[in-house]
């Protein structure tokens, strides 16, 4: 009775999917196939000089840097990240990080991390939101890489106001010194895989990782769902 019930919802409401609210059948989640095989893929993972690690230039503990998908004003990434960042949709993070796990492992990509770190946000603004976007990105990548989650070893100390408006110059004094290593041992010698959500400067990712680079002869990769711009 109950599968017969289940059928009879599924018909009269049937899952939407996120960018184009076609009906999904079959095993489509979240994505229909169309949209899926449709994303503004950046493909950096094929580049080792891509855009993203330029961002991060200077730093000797850097291993390895990409991100998923171009991130445009009104465009799919834009739709999705705003779901999950605004709307809720938490688990549409964590399957969009298994899927971008999956095809970076496939391709060799951070073959040697020990550690994930979501970057945190303030015990403010993750009290407010009710969880942090980042952490369930991060646990798609654990499914996959079977890599530990740690979300206490980097703090974030200060609670910044939103970066939406500002230069790039203050995009990067408003984050100096916001993040805090509370755990120095555990890091030492570990390779760590930072993970967020959209890169638009690097100013955040960067905080986080002058706060990582404290543990001695640690290595840092860096992964982000989604980076502003379309070049």
């Amino acid at each position: 009775m109950s599968n017969i019930l289940n059928d009879l919802l599924n018909l009269l409401y049937p899952d939407l999917c996120i960018l184009c609210r076609k009906p999904l059948i079959d095993d489509e989640k979240y994505l229909c196939l169309d949209c899926l095989c449709n994303m503004p893929n950046t493909n950096f993972h094929t580049n080792r000089g891509n855009p993203a690690r330029a961002l991060f230039a200077g730093y000797p503990q850097l291993k390895e840097v990409t991100s998923y998908l171009f991130f445009e004003k009104e465009g799919p990434a834009q739709k999705l990240v705003h779901s999950f960042k605004y709307y809720g949709n938490r688990r549409l993070a964590e399957y969009l990080g298994k899927i971008a796990a999956i095809e970076l492992k496939e391709y060799g990509f951070y073959a040697s991390i020990d550690l994930i770190i979501p970057i945190p946000l303030h015990r403010k603004k993750e009290r407010k939101r009710g969880y942090n976007q980042s952490d369930f990105i991060a646990r798609g990548f654990s499914a996959v890489y079977g890599c530990e989650v740690s979300k206490g070893l980097v703090e974030r100390i200060v609670h910044t106001k939103t970066q939406t408006r500002k230069s790039i110059y203050d995009r990067h004094v408003n984050v100096e010194e916001i993040f805090r290593l509370t755990d120095t041992e555990s890091l030492y010698g570990k390779h760590v895989l930072i993970i967020d959500d959209v890169i638009t400067t690097g100013a955040t990712i960067s905080a986080c990782i002058d706060a990582l680079a404290k543990a001695p002869e640690i290595k840092i990769s860096i992964f982000s769902l989604s980076i502003a711009g379309g070049t």
